[in-house]
This record gives structure tokens, sequence and C-alpha cells, in this order.
């Protein structure tokens, strides 16, 4: 497992090798430094601490900025830790080389907030009838049994969209620049511009083609 802080830059497209265009986010990932190392013998758990963007010591409260000064480093905005990651070792420096083009790797972010919105928009509910006078259009309807005299919990009502903590899997990595750090991933990337971003190598499997992974030779 591999993985890298990164900052969303925004959306531009790629010329690809047949002439066509490809859309891609631009991620600004790392440099990263390891910060510690937890161990199965001590901690439980394997798993490495990575830093991310320097920040002035006054930004953090003294526990933090202790740590950094064990690990004989400048103190960092951002802290992540990422399991099941072997061969580094702590002050080691990390960058956009980690990554390969044609990689596939799942992103983790904070959603654009959407403030509150209402069935149809937040949980793809369909419209009410609009003819004959009809006043449910856009109302929530029915919401469960009346004997409870309470609304259950995890009903889909109207309430706030986005602003939460996602994670999309299995983007595929078009292109990396490792001079400017910069990681291009096909497709949209949840977050708004400038938001950190969670780049691990990807854990989902994906569905061979046909029988026993073979192409399939039926015609469409």
């Amino acid at each position: 497992m591999k993985g890298l802080l990164a900052r969303k830059l925004g959306m531009t497209q790629l010329f690809n090798p047949d002439g066509t265009t490809a859309a891609v986010t631009v991620l600004e990932a790392g440099p990263c430094k390891v910060l510690g190392l937890r161990t199965k013998e001590k901690d439980g758990y394997s798993a490495v601490r990575i830093a991310f963007e320097p920040v002035n010591e006054n930004k953090r409260n003294a526990p933090i900025n202790g740590e950094f000064k064990k690990a004989n480093l400048d103190p960092h905005r951002n802290i992540v830790e990422i399991r099941n990651v072997d061969g580094l070792e702590a002050g080691q420096d990390l960058t956009a080389e980690i990554f390969k083009a044609g990689e596939l790797v799942d992103v983790t972010s904070t959603s654009k907030g959407k403030g509150f919105q209402g069935l149809v928009k937040r949980h793809k509910f369909s419209r009410g009838p609009e003819s004959h006078g009809s006043m449910n259009v856009r109302q929530p309807g029915a919401i469960g049994a009346t004997d409870a005299a309470r609304v259950f919990k995890g009903v889909r009502m109207a309430g706030q969209m986005g602003n939460e903590r996602t994670t999309a899997r299995a983007y595929k990595v078009v292109r990396v620049d490792s001079e400017r750090n910069l990681v291009m991933l096909k497709g949209g990337v949840p977050g708004a511009k400038g938001a950190l971003v969670l780049i691990k190598e990807s854990t989902k499997k994906l569905k061979a083609k046909g029988p026993a992974g073979k192409p399939n030779p039926r015609k469409v």
C-alpha cells in the first residue's frame, strides 16, 4: 500500500496518443515527510504517519511540535496514517514519483457542501404528479408508521447535502509530473479547489472481461 497527501488544483484536459481528449483532475501530491512508523510489536498494527505542507510552529500545539522535533522535521499542517506500508523510514521524502501512469488509486476527500436540500436533489427521489391540481410535486409524502409517533432514524429526508468525508475508488493515473509534483487523474475528484486529498493505491478489484478473464467476443 502506498499513498500521498495532495491539494486539488482543478480540472483540465489532456490529449491522448490517438488524438482524443481526456478530462483530468490535477493534484499537487507532496512532497510529504515520513513522520513516524507504527509497528505491530509496539502499537498492535503497522502503519506510516506522513506529514504534508510545512507550517510555522505557532500554528501547531506543543505535543505535535514535540513529535516533529523528535523526528528532526519542521512542523507540518496535515498528518495522516496509512496502514500496511513497508520499506519506509522516519524522515524520508515521498513525492509524486511513487505513482506511475496507468495505475489505479482511491481518493479520499471532503465533498462540496450543497447546503440544505430536498429529497429530489439529495436522494434522487422522483417528483410527484403535476396534473389535476396535485400539490405533492416535490414533497416527501408518507415517511412510515404512525403508531410510534416519531420519525425513525435513517429515513431519507431533506437535510444537509455534501460536506462529508467520502472515498471515490479506482481512478486511473493519466500522467505524473515529477518535477512539479503533479498527479493527473482521469475524471472528477471529490472536493472543491484547494481541498486536501488523500491518494492511496486502489483496493478495488476490477471484473475480468468475459469468462475466465478472456475478452468477450460478442459484438454489440
